[in-house]
């Protein structure tokens, strides 16, 4: 983690703006939050790597993979679901749902989201495992980190940066793997025949993978990401975050068997520095909430192990808000944890969360497997026929969903003696491809002294019913007439 540099002497000489990099080596510890971060990053790994392979029959001539972003046929397939590009507010929704959820896990519990589920702390964490395995704990990395490079800090640097490598490159595989068929660009991966541009994700991701995952860490936190400085918006005093008990762990002092009895009220905190050995961020906790902490209640793990070990009771670092310190100061019961998660602002996000969601489904079970676009010809507005009558011309874009050829039957909700024909076909049908749209050109006819044909504007509604299909769906127009 990156110090302040020390001031210069001399004062001709300009103050640094920067200070170089100090590697944080955090040490392994056990707990009940580390062992949840383990499974988290267990399962949103297994999720990543896994979910291009999940196969899913939607029948002949479609994908069978369940979760496929089909940018050639403009398309995206989540199992049961698909959705078309004019059907984009469904992403929108999704995204909106993803930040008001942000919102409430901050406004709740701080950045739960940074400490656990982030992509950039789950690959940090498997990184970091990896380098553990390799290297050894904390003091063995360290004394690596500052020994001259010889044949023992060669082979391990070698062997660690090539699991690295490896790891990078399944992740920027997995990914291209969404966008097409998983089990057919992987024979074109193994033979060299990939397109280039899965080729150049792959790289790309690679790269990215490997330089933020193994060597930027918590810079990436600290400086690239916007989250850190937006959160303070999102908390309060209620808000649930890591927290260390000063005014029960100071005056800190260091514990030493056979000691005599210190002459002053000593606290519970024996300086032990197991709290910032195990933080991948390289904080000291006691020092108060600090932008680059991520919530990851790796220290509370650690001084929890301390206070078994020297006979204190646990929780002298805790999840906590700040209305609990003033109650613990005064020496009253804090308040319960659902009355600190159940209050105005998290009531509100979950509300517009919630409702975001519901229109979603709302939207998704309401709409049609057929599309209709239904647009008037202006040039001219209407033609007048040789036998007085009046005819206007649509041109309407259909969009069959269907997965299977349909006839399409067209009438018209309209006055009497309004009358429809379809350019090129005999009958008011149209044979439609599967998954495809049809192009028709329509036009409505009004006889000589109709009341359509001396009005205006008259309202009429198309609507369009595919064969074996009880189910219409309709579009609202005008017909133009003379106006007099």
């Amino acid at each position: 983690m990156s110090g302040n540099s020390p001031l210069p002497t001399d004062s001709s000489t300009p103050p640094s703006l920067y200070a170089a990099r100090e590697p944080v080596f955090p040490r392994r510890v056990k707990g009940n939050f580390r062992t949840l971060k383990w499974w988290i990053m267990a399962v949103t790994l297994g999720i990543y790597y896994l979910t291009p392979w999940i196969r899913w029959d939607r029948g002949p001539n479609m994908p069978d993979q369940a979760v496929l972003i089909d940018m050639a046929n403009r398309r995206f397939f989540f199992f049961m679901i698909e959705i078309w590009p004019h059907e984009f507010y469904f992403v929108a929704g999704l995204l909106i749902m993803a930040g008001l959820g942000l919102f409430l896990f901050t406004s709740a519990a701080g950045r739960v989201w940074c400490g656990y589920a982030c992509p950039q702390t789950v690959w940090t964490d498997l990184f970091i495992l990896v380098e553990r395995w390799i290297e050894g704990d904390r003091n063995a990395r360290l004394r690596l980190h500052r020994q001259k490079w010889d044949a023992e800090k060669v082979r391990k640097r070698l062997v660690k940066w090539v699991s690295w490598l490896l790891i990078s490159v399944a992740t920027g595989g997995a990914w291209v793997f969404y966008f097409t068929d998983a089990p057919s660009l992987l024979r074109d991966l193994l033979s060299f025949s990939a397109h280039p541009v899965a080729w150049l994700t792959i790289a790309t991701l690679t790269a990215t993978t490997f330089v933020f995952g193994g060597f930027a860490r918590e810079q990436i936190c600290i400086y690239a990401c916007p989250w850190p400085r937006i959160q303070a918006a999102m908390m309060d005093e209620d808000t649930i975050t890591v927290g260390y008990r000063s005014w029960r762990g100071e005056p800190r002092g260091k514990l030493k068997k056979g000691a005599a009895a210190p002459t002053v009220a000593q606290g519970d905190c024996i300086d032990c520095m197991a709290c910032v050995n195990v933080c991948p961020m390289g904080i000291d906790i006691r020092n108060g909430q600090q932008l680059a902490c991520i919530t990851c209640g790796l220290c509370i793990d650690a001084c929890n192990d301390t206070m078994d070990k020297i006979g204190k009771p646990r929780g002298l670092i805790d999840y906590m808000a700040l209305t609990d310190e003033a109650a613990e100061r005064a020496g009253s019961t804090p308040k319960p944890v659902w009355k600190h998660i159940l209050r105005p602002r998290t009531v509100l996000y979950t509300v517009l969360w919630a409702g975001v969601g519901l229109a979603l489904l709302v939207a998704l079970f309401l709409r049609s497997d057929i599309d209709v676009n239904v647009t008037p010809v202006r040039n001219p507005t209407f033609v007048t026929l040789s036998d007085g009558s009046i005819r206007n011309t649509y041109d309407i874009r259909l969009r069959n969903k269907y997965h299977e050829e349909r006839t399409l039957g067209f009438s018209i909700d309209a006055p009497p003696g309004l009358r429809l024909e379809l350019e090129g076909e005999d009958a008011a049908t149209a044979r439609m491809a599967p998954d495809a749209t049809l192009q028709q050109r329509v036009y409505i006819i009004a006889p000589p002294g109709s009341p359509a044909a001396n009005m205006a504007r008259t309202d009429i509604t198309f609507w369009f019913q595919a064969e074996g299909s009880s189910s219409r769906v309709s579009a609202g127009t005008v017909f133009n007439g003379k106006g007099q």
